[in-house]
């Protein structure tokens, strides 16, 4: 771990042209050798199937986790599990596009429209580290409001949830490795998840790491679902998304140490003098093996189903780094189950975020004696009802 740190300093001054020469074709070959080590089990497309013993590591993953947020933080301000540290929560807009396959045209996408958007951008978890120390992960989390239709969850009526982060695959291939996962950071040793020498997931690791990179603005890079979702009856997609900004910030200070909170200080910059646009893009499951539901370590490769773009996030100039904004987060649940039918989340670490993050988000809105919250896209800052819900906390 020392050396990942070692080399997040140096990063920047050599990541751009390697990632050009070097990463795709670094992606599929070990995206080859993930599929040499797997069975090929005669998957329908968007078929899924529960694991041997899924319940099991569910409750085991829910456990520890719970244990961990205990130990980290005091009654009255615990903070997620993952995605923990909010770098800010922005306004925004999601367009849905007018030119999309018809194939494509379902849910959210089935035709031309607007949605006001909720965008969080946060880094890992579980703690709330300086940004330099969080090994090149970012997150973005939409609370899109004014979706009408019968939602999979009861607890929010208008909402639909989006997620992404900046790896397209996912850091654990199923429940079963994610359970192990979350007993190795619970001890604050996640790396001999990957590298232990039995049953190592040293490829997942290299996958990770051809994508994680010192980060320069979380409004400057890509982000991917890594899990599919119904995109329609039938039909299963991945989503990703792309920013449309071309410059990347300057990172102060390098090697040495940046501002704890450089990522925060670099989206306030560039919002405060322009807006900002991500293409949305789709990639429709055309292949049951090499683009599986049910193993989430596994790259989708665009040759096979490209990358369709179907919405643009647009994040209007704005400032948002008030106390009130910054801890606006808190009172909010994310859950990809907060959709619409169309749009259901496929595989087994959906089928656990469902239950994973109710009980978790619950669990934190108890021990900080918050009520669910479900927004409309009106918040104000600062606001009495907000205030009201959330005593402001220490954010830095």
């Amino acid at each position: 771990m020392f050396l990942v740190h070692v080399e997040r300093r140096i990063d920047p001054f050599f990541r751009t042209p390697f990632d050009f020469l070097f990463r795709e074709l670094l992606t599929l070959l070990t995206n080859a050798l993930i599929n040499l080590q797997r069975k090929n089990e005669g998957y329908k497309l968007a078929e899924e199937r529960i694991q041997p013993d899924e319940e099991e590591h569910l409750n085991d993953i829910i456990d520890t986790m719970a244990n961990q947020m205990r130990r980290l933080w005091q009654l009255g301000d615990y903070q997620r599990c993952g995605n923990t540290k909010t770098h800010g929560i922005v306004r925004g807009e999601l367009i849905i596009r007018d030119d999309i396959p018809e194939h494509m045209r379902h849910g959210i996408f089935a035709k031309p429209q607007t949605f006001k958007v909720w965008v969080r951008f946060s880094g890992p978890g579980p703690y709330i580290t300086p940004d330099i120390d969080d090994v090149g992960f970012m997150s973005i989390s939409l609370k899109i409001m004014g979706v009408l239709g019968p939602k999979l969850m009861d607890d929010e009526k208008f909402t639909q949830d989006m997620f992404g982060v900046s790896t397209p695959t996912f850091v654990t291939a199923d429940t079963k490795s994610n359970a192990d996962l979350q007993h190795w950071s619970y001890k604050n040793a996640s790396i001999f998840h990957f590298l232990k020498f039995r049953k190592s997931h040293v490829l997942d690791f290299i996958m990770q790491g051809l994508w994680l990179r010192t980060q320069s603005s979380p409004l400057e890079s890509q982000y991917f679902s890594c899990v599919p979702y119904l995109l329609g009856e039938g039909q299963a997609m991945v989503y990703s998304f792309w920013s449309r900004l071309k410059t990347r910030t300057h990172i102060p200070r390098l090697p040495l140490r940046p501002p704890d909170n450089y990522l925060r200080d670099a989206m306030i910059a560039t919002l405060a003098r322009q807006d900002v646009e991500f293409d949305i893009k789709a990639q429709v499951q055309t292949d049951s093996f090499r683009m599986p539901i049910e193993n989430n370590a596994v790259y989708w490769p665009p040759r096979l189903s490209p990358r369709v773009p179907v919405a643009v996030l647009r994040i209007p100039k704005q400032k948002f780094d008030s106390p009130e904004q910054i801890a606006f987060p808190s009172i909010l649940s994310f859950n990809p189950w907060h959709c619409i039918p169309e749009h259901r989340p496929l595989g087994n670490q959906s089928r656990a975020r469902q239950r994973m993050y109710k009980t978790l988000s619950t669990f934190r809105e108890t021990v900080n004696h918050l009520k669910h919250y479900e927004p409309t896209g009106d918040e104000t800052f600062p606001s009495a009802d907000i205030a009201a819900r959330e005593k402001v906390r220490r954010t830095e």
